[in-house]
C-alpha cells in the first residue's frame, strides 16, 4: 500500500494501526511539510520554468521569423496561465489559485504591456505612412539634388536625409520613400545603385535610434528609463543620446563619401508635385508637443500616449474627408502598418515581465558584474560588442527587452551610471543591425528592391559596406558615450 510505511511507523512508536484519526493527523502533517518544501523551492523552479520558455520562445522567433507574432503569444499565454508573471501572487495567502491567476491577467494587460508606447508607435506610424504618401519627403530630395555642387554631395546629402527623416519616421518606411530617388539618380548616372540602397537602409537603423519616437527599441528604452522626448537630447546636464547618434552621422557620412566619391556628372530630376503639407504638419506639431509634454507637470503616463494616437486619429479623418478616400482604402491603409510588431510586442513584454518578476534579471547581472570584475570599461565593452553581435543576426526589439534591465542592474552592481550601459545596448543593439542583411527589416527590404531591380546581393557583399560602416559609426558613438559618461 501506497502509506502502509506509515503504519508500519506508527507501530514502532506505539501509535494503533486502527486508530484512524491518528494516522490520518500524520498524513495531514507530512502532506504540509511537503507542501513546504515544494514552496521554499517555488521561486527556484519557477525559474527555470521561465527561462526555459523564454529560450525556446527565441529560439523559435529565431529560426521562423514569420511566425514571431505566434511564438510569443502562446509563451505570454502559457505564462500567465502559470502566474509566473506575478509569482508572489500563488499561494501567497488564502486566495483561490482561479482568482490569483485571474490577478495575474490584469497584471499583464495592465501593468507588463506598455500601452503608451503601443500608442505612440501606431500614431506615429499612422503620421509617417500618411507623410509619405504627402510626396513632401521626395520634394526635399528633389532640392537636395537640385542644389548640389556635385554628384557626389548629392547622394551623401540623400543618406543624410534619409537618417533625418527615420528620426521621425520607421525605418522601413523611410527606405521605401527614399529608394525611388536612388534608383533614378544611378539609372541617370548609369550607376550600380548597390551601395546606394544599402546606404539608405544603414542610415535610417543609424538614425532610428536617436529620438523616442523614432525606432521601437528608442520608445522600450524610454518606457524602461522614464525618459521623455527632451531627455534624448540632454539628461542630468549632459548630452544624451541623440547627440551620440548624430556624431555616428557624421562619420556614416565621411564612410559613405569615399564610396561615392567618382561619382561624376550634375544630375537632373523632374520637381514632385506635393499632395499637401498636412501630414508635415502634424510630424511637427508631434514632434514638438511631445517636447512640451515633457515638461507638464502631471504624473499620468498615458499622456504622451493619447497625444500621438490623437494625432494619428486626425491624419486618417483628413485622409478621409479631405482627400477623399472611400472606406476600402483607408482600411487598406490601416491593415499595412506594421500590426505584427504591435502583437510581438504584446507578448514580449509579458514574457520579459515574467523573467523580471522572477529574479533571473538581477541573477544575470550578478553573473556578469563576476566576470567583468567590477571593471567599468570591461563592462562597457561587453555589452556594446555583445549586443552588436546578436543584433546583426536576431531582432533587436525581444534582446533590447531583456538585456535594459540587466543592463540597469549591472551599473548598479559595479556603482556606475546606469545611462553608461543602458546607452551602450542601445547604440550596440540598433547600429549592429546593420552588420548583416537581415540584422534589421529596412535591411531585407532593401535587398528585396535590389534583387527586384535585377542587382541581388549576397551575405558577403552586404558584409563588404555593412560591417566597417558598423564598426565606425559604432565606435565613434562609444568612445563620445564613454569619455561624457564614463
Amino acid at each position: 500500500m501506497k502509506w502502509q510505511w506509515i503504519s508500519e511507523f506508527a507501530k514502532k512508536t506505539h501509535i494503533k494501526t486502527g486508530n484512524a484519526i491518528l494516522v490520518a493527523c500524520f498524513k495531514t502533517f507530512l502532506l504540509i511539510l511537503i507542501a513546504f518544501m515544494i514552496l521554499l523551492h517555488y521561486s527556484i523552479v519557477m525559474k527555470w520554468i521561465v527561462l526555459t520558455t523564454a529560450i525556446v520562445m527565441y529560439l523559435l522567433v529565431i529560426v521562423k521569423q514569420e511566425k514571431k507574432v505566434v511564438f510569443s503569444t502562446i509563451a505570454a499565454l502559457f505564462l500567465v496561465i502559470l502566474g509566473a508573471v506575478y509569482p508572489s501572487a500563488i499561494f501567497s495567502d488564502g486566495t483561490s489559485l482561479s482568482a490569483n491567476r485571474t490577478f495575474s491577467i490584469t497584471h499583464s494587460l495592465f501593468t507588463l504591456i506598455n500601452w503608451n508606447v503601443l500608442m505612440i508607435y501606431i500614431g506615429s506610424m499612422i503620421i509617417a505612412t500618411l507623410f509619405i504618401y504627402s510626396k513632401v519627403p521626395v520634394r526635399i530630395a528633389d532640392f537636395i539634388i537640385e542644389k548640389s555642387p556635385s554628384t557626389s554631395i548629392a547622394i551623401i546629402l540623400i543618406l543624410a536625409m534619409t537618417g533625418i527623416i527615420s528620426i521621425f519616421v520607421e525605418n522601413v518606411a523611410t527606405v521605401l520613400v527614399m529608394a525611388p530617388i536612388a534608383l533614378a539618380l544611378s539609372k541617370k548616372l548609369s550607376m550600380t545603385p548597390t551601395y546606394f540602397l544599402c546606404g539608405l537602409a544603414v542610415m535610417s537603423n543609424l538614425e532610428g535610434t536617436a529620438t523616442l519616437v523614432g525606432d521601437p527599441p528608442s520608445m522600450i528604452f524610454a518606457s524602461f528609463a522614464g525618459y521623455n522626448f527632451n531627455d534624448f537630447f540632454f539628461r542630468q546636464g549632459k548630452l544624451s543620446i541623440f547627440f551620440f547618434i548624430q556624431i555616428g552621422l557624421i562619420a556614416g557620412c565621411i564612410y559613405f563619401y569615399f564610396y561615392f566619391l567618382n561619382a561624376k556628372g550634375k544630375a537632373t530630376v523632374e520637381q514632385t508635385h506635393v499632395i499637401s503639407i498636412f501630414p508635415a504638419i502634424l510630424l511637427l506639431t508631434m514632434i514638438f508637443g511631445l517636447t512640451g509634454i515633457s515638461f507638464i507637470p502631471i504624473d499620468f503616463k498615458y499622456l504622451s500616449g493619447l497625444f500621438v494616437f490623437s494625432l494619428g486619429i486626425a491624419a486618417l479623418l483628413w485622409y478621409v474627408i479631405f482627400q477623399k478616400k472611400s472606406k476600402s482604402e483607408t482600411f487598406t491603409l490601416i491593415r499595412e502598418l506594421d500590426w505584427e510588431t504591435i502583437f510581438f510586442l504584446c507578448g514580449i513584454f509579458v514574457v520579459v515581465g515574467a523573467i523580471s518578476e522572477t529574479g533571473l534579471l538581477k541573477d544575470f547581472s550578478l553573473f556578469l558584474a563576476k566576470i567583468t570584475g567590477e571593471n567599468k570599461l570591461l563592462g562597457f565593452v561587453l555589452i556594446l560588442f555583445v549586443s552588436i553581435l546578436i543584433s546583426g543576426f536576431v531582432d533587436n526589439v525581444p534582446y533590447i527587452i531583456v538585456m535594459l534591465p540587466v543592463a540597469a542592474s549591472l551599473a548598479e552592481t559595479i556603482n556606475v551610471p546606469k545611462e553608461l550601459y543602458m546607452f551602450a545596448l542601445l547604440i550596440g543593439s540598433c547600429l549592429g543591425g546593420n552588420l548583416t542583411p537581415f540584422g534589421a527589416s529596412a535591411n531585407v527590404v532593401a535587398m528585396g528592391i535590389l534583387k527586384k531591380e535585377g542587382y541581388p546581393m549576397k551575405f558577403p557583399d552586404w558584409l563588404r559596406i555593412g560591417a566597417p560602416f558598423t564598426f565606425v559609426t559604432t565606435a565613434v558613438a562609444a568612445i563620445a558615450l564613454y569619455i561624457l559618461w564614463g
